[in-house]
């Protein structure tokens, strides 16, 4: 089953981009995962299981760097979704 997670992260501090892109740049590590970014958010996908995995572990990542930050995430089954041609 592929997951597709749409993910916003909001750092509650001053100096809020930095945070952002490094949590982006740890999600492009993973070659098992494809990663698009758009101005207000980071779509992911992949298998389902390794990818909540992977997210999983980078949010805590980041929550540990960060300190406050707020994610917004918005989870679909890929596997159901249809591309129109």
């Amino acid at each position: 089953m592929k997951l597709v997670a749409e993910i916003s992260l909001y750092p509650l501090n001053l100096d809020y981009i930095p945070p952002i892109q490094a949590f982006i740049d740890r999600l492009n590590a993973y070659p098992q995962l494809e990663v698009n970014t758009s101005m207000t958010s980071t779509v992911v996908s992949g298998d389902y299981l390794p990818t909540m995995q992977i997210l999983a572990e980078e949010m805590q990542r980041s929550h540990q760097e960060i300190g406050q930050a707020i994610f917004v995430c918005k989870f679909l089954n890929g596997s159901k979704m249809s591309s129109k041609s």
